[in-house]
């Protein structure tokens, strides 16, 4: 047996036994997805009209808060009047419901402190809670009022009441770290305050210009908090580093912008605020002012609670149904093929067990979850499998009723089979290529999965599968007794000159 083919049986039998035993170690498990282990499906309907930059501004919201959960694989997508959301193994269903319907508040409070991230050298706000604060910062100040924060310092969205101090960061994008933490007060105004925004470039920067309602609960309430931040008075202190106070403007527990105030008051259309805006992150920024100003309210219709029972009946009924199938499929190669088709169910143990660790792992640290659709892809892919296992036997068995030795047969039969099997997957895979391309939903998921299995049949063959019958075939066994391996007699007893 060459040394390289020695080398890839051992290696994909090391390989196979060391995902195995480090999928266990681990403790990684699939990850099921909604019509497996349950979850929440709800349908929220806009009241009232509602664009299609308002819709997706409340995606973008909804996703935020679910992404808080820590729920992996959320379905969340925009419908003609509303948002659909698809919450797979949420323990607290109620709770979940409550954070995604919960309507978007611009809130306008105060800058009484700033803090560095949890970890960063810095005094941490321990827990507590807040009682009834007043619009000022100096009771926090004063050391008389501790915020509710969560594990990284930070407010958490259930203790993010609009009369409550609060600990909250900037809006974050992807990959993104919290660099600072702000210290607000009580909100002072919402966005039922708030006209217009809109991105401006003024004196060769952009901008982001805001335009307040008339009276109290507008312009005035502004002005009021303006005259106090430009003074620097305990409702709104100076900050390290800046002239004036700052106000904070926040949508659904992020904070969106802190300008500094730098005049007493103001005219209602002739508020500025400036930064080192670009363009993209300035027309951001008063796309989220002006829905928060003008939120999107959400009713919840058609909730669904999915239970498990659901996905666990359908599962078992795949179960068995695949345990049925598979063992006949056994039964049937072994009654065949006989020692060839152990090899073959071994090959197949080998790239079910690399599967069954990407899964694991994939579920575990990315959140990828395992639909229906993806189990099927996984039968449909094993189909493929004893396909590739029938050409090979079948080449083989041709060879050596021309004569041939079953040794150079094993040689020679491989190579011809491997290169159909590839052409044969080949097929296989640019079929689940355009698939995941040009799906998304249940769809998507059995072109992943119909992909990924297919790949590693063909591994299992090229590193397993061949070697291992290569190294049978220089066994006296294989020699004397062909039938044993399925193999006809007559051709092999011939050629190595032996009586039948």
């Amino acid at each position: 047996m060459p040394s390289r083919q020695r080398l890839y049986l051992i290696g994909i039998l090391l390989l196979s036994v060391a995902s195995l035993s480090l999928t266990m170690w681990w403790g990684n498990e699939p990850l099921l997805g909604l019509d497996l282990q349950g979850g929440v499906s709800v349908r929220l309907t806009a009241v009232g009209e509602a664009d299609e930059e308002m819709l997706d501004q409340a995606v973008e919201v909804i996703r935020a808060r679910v992404d808080g959960l820590g729920v992996a694989e959320p379905e969340i997508s925009r419908t003609a009047t509303g948002v659909m959301v698809s919450l797979p193994g949420v323990d607290d269903q109620t709770r979940a419901l409550e954070l995604v319907g919960t309507t978007a508040e611009l809130r306008f409070r105060p800058v009484c402190e700033t803090l560095p991230a949890v970890g960063a050298q810095a005094p941490v706000l321990a827990q507590g809670d807040p009682g009834d604060a007043p619009a000022s910062c100096w009771p926090l100040l004063a050391g008389e009022v501790i915020p509710a924060t969560g594990a990284n310092g930070l407010t958490t969205h259930e203790d993010d009441h609009a009369a409550d101090f609060v600990v909250l960061t900037d809006e974050l994008m992807p990959g993104e770290t919290i660099t600072r933490r702000l210290v607000l007060g009580p909100t002072i105004l919402t966005g039922d305050g708030l006209s217009d925004a809109d991105a401006n470039f003024v004196d060769f920067t952009w901008q982001v210009s805001l335009t307040m309602k008339k009276g109290a609960s507008g312009i005035d309430a502004f002005n009021a908090i303006a005259a106090e931040c430009f003074a620097g008075t305990a409702y709104c202190p100076v900050q390290s580093g800046y002239g004036n106070g700052q106000v904070a403007l926040v949508l659904d527990g992020q904070v969106i912008t802190a300008p500094q105030i730098r005049a007493t008051s103001f005219q209602r259309d002739a508020i500025l605020i400036s930064g080192s805006f670009d363009k993209q992150s300035a027309e951001d920024a008063a796309l989220a002012l002006r829905y928060g100003a003008l939120p999107i309210e959400l009713v919840a219709e058609n909730t669904q609670l999915v239970s498990a029972t659901i996905g666990e009946d359908a599962l078992k009924a795949g179960i068995i149904a695949g345990l049925v199938g598979l063992a006949a499929v056994a039964l049937f190669i072994v009654a065949y093929y006989r020692i060839l088709g152990l090899v073959a169910l071994a090959s197949l143990a080998i790239s079910g067990s690399l599967l069954w660790a990407i899964i694991a792992h994939l579920g575990t640290q990315s959140g990828l979850a395992l639909t229906l659709a993806g189990v099927t892809g996984i039968i449909v892919a094993i189909g493929v499998s004893v396909d590739s296992n029938v050409v090979y036997f079948e080449h083989l068995k041709e060879d050596i009723r021309d004569g041939r030795t079953a040794r150079s047969s094993v040689d020679r039969a491989f190579k011809i089979a491997f290169s159909t099997i590839i052409k044969a997957n080949t097929a296989s895979l640019i079929g689940a290529g355009l698939l995941w391309w040009l799906t998304v939903g249940a769809v998507r998921g059995f072109a992943l999965y119909l992909g990924l299995a297919t790949i590693l049949d063909l591994v299992a063959t090229k590193f397993f599968m061949g070697p291992m019958i290569d190294l049978l075939a220089r066994s006296s066994w294989f020699k004397h007794h062909p039938l044993r391996f399925g193999l006809p007699a007559d051709g092999a007893v011939k050629t190595i000159g032996e009586a039948k």
